[in-house]
């Protein structure tokens, strides 16, 4: 039996705080004042480059409030990664390079990939109504796989509701002390899939878009039924990461730690008026499923994007599909979000006028930055660790630092004008 307790839903852009917590709006999730010490640290460079802008760029980035950054960026240039902060809280030694971490919603953009690859094959209609490949759910039958990818199919959010009459409805418990105490219960897809359908839909399908992780859960529930694996996370393995050579990326199911060298994450809780931090690196990432639980690297997430961007892991035809946004979305296509000034971006633009691809994610803790131009040639992917709250806002020297990075990356440190 699903809880259907929660907190913490905010309604900024018509996006429920799930999606800030699961697809986060900026990353700009602030620390609270005087929850974590990062202390000082400088990045390696890479390739044998001194990268001296870079390196500053990742300082004032943990200066913000985060505990510890990731970055590798590709260009001209080559290669380069670095980091800065701690890897875990009280301790000196600054996060690895190429260290693991949960990368949230960018998962969306490797299960979107699979469900494309099947429509490329003739095994997938993308304009074929959803419940032909899982009749079992009952699912109105003008929702098409296409509305599970772009968000537009209406279904509730099984992270919960927040409407724009300031009603909110809740799911199941990813906040706050109840989480914290039940952060390694197994949840199964299907159950996360029927606490969904329970809800009433917040629109007609095809009328409106809103971000839903159950549109992904589904999604991946439909690559199990049409390739008869017993997992979406076999397929992806199976089509992108033995492919790609992907060795630091995986699909962790239940399992509730991180293999490999990794920074640490936290969650800042209010209980009986006591604040309390607890290190939340091990928890069970069922609760968010296809909507955000796999772990990978900078150097991976570099290689997957880079090589879906640059046309190796779809046709032509499905990749321009990926990349047209829908209408009444903040520039968000099949799995990704298109960056070219022509809607609003929940995360830091580019100030000079380029066109970028992205898909940033986090879970508690942890946050993730995937970049790249349209022939893949240019990326900045990267990782930030935090001490996560229940009642997070954006912080504008993060957000402010984080848009100087972008600039640096994919301007040359130019702005507008």
């Amino acid at each position: 039996m699903i809880s259907s307790r929660t907190r913490d839903t905010d309604n900024r852009g018509r996006m429920p705080r799930a999606f800030r917590r699961a697809g986060v709006t900026a990353l700009a999730a602030a620390l609270l004042a005087g929850a974590a010490q990062p202390g000082v640290a400088t990045a390696d460079s890479g390739a044998g480059q001194d990268r001296p802008e870079l390196r500053a760029a990742l300082q004032e980035i943990v200066d913000s409030g985060f505990t510890g950054v990731q970055l590798r960026v590709h260009d001209q240039r080559g290669d380069w990664a670095g980091s800065a902060g701690v890897r875990e809280l009280g301790e000196t030694a600054k996060p690895p390079t190429n260290g693991r971490f949960r990368i949230g919603s960018n998962t969306k953009t490797f299960v979107a990939t699979v469900v494309l690859q099947l429509v490329a094959a003739g095994e997938v209609g993308l304009d074929n109504p959803a419940a032909d490949y899982l009749p079992e759910y009952g699912l109105d039958r003008r929702i098409t796989v296409r509305m599970l990818l772009q968000h537009t199919s209406g279904l509730f959010n099984y992270t919960g509701e927040q409407y724009p009459d300031g009603t909110v409805v809740p799911g199941i418990p990813w906040s706050g002390k109840e989480w914290v105490d039940n952060r390694f219960h197994t949840y199964r897809p299907e159950e996360l899939a029927r606490f969904a359908l329970s809800r009433p839909p917040r629109f007609a399908p095809g009328t409106d878009w809103s971000y839903s992780n159950t549109n992904y859960t589904l999604a991946a529930l439909l690559i199990e039924k049409v390739t008869r694996s017993s997992s979406y996370g076999d397929e992806i393995a199976r089509r992108i990461l033995r492919p790609l050579g992907l060795s630091g990326t995986e699909v962790p199911g239940t399992r509730t730690g991180i293999s490999g060298p990794h920074a640490h994450g936290y969650y800042r809780y209010q209980d009986a008026g006591q604040w309390t931090t607890v290190d939340v690196t091990r928890q069970n990432p069922s609760w968010i499923h296809a909507g955000g639980e796999m772990i990978s690297t900078t150097r991976d997430l570099r290689k997957f994007f880079s090589a879906l961007q640059g046309g190796e892991l779809l046709p032509a035809p499905l990749l321009a599909e990926m990349r047209k946004p829908h209408p009444k979305s903040p520039g968000y296509g099949l799995g990704l979000f298109v960056q070219d000034g022509s809607s609003p971006s929940p995360f830091p633009q580019p100030s000079c006028g380029v066109t970028l691809l992205t898909h940033n994610g986090g879970v508690q803790g942890y946050g993730a930055l995937m970049y790249s131009t349209p022939d893949g040639k240019r990326t900045l992917t990267a990782s930030v660790t935090y001490v996560d709250d229940a009642a997070l806002s954006s912080k504008e020297p993060s957000r402010k630092a984080q848009q100087r990075l972008v600039n640096l990356v994919f301007c040359d440190g130019r702005s507008a004008g």
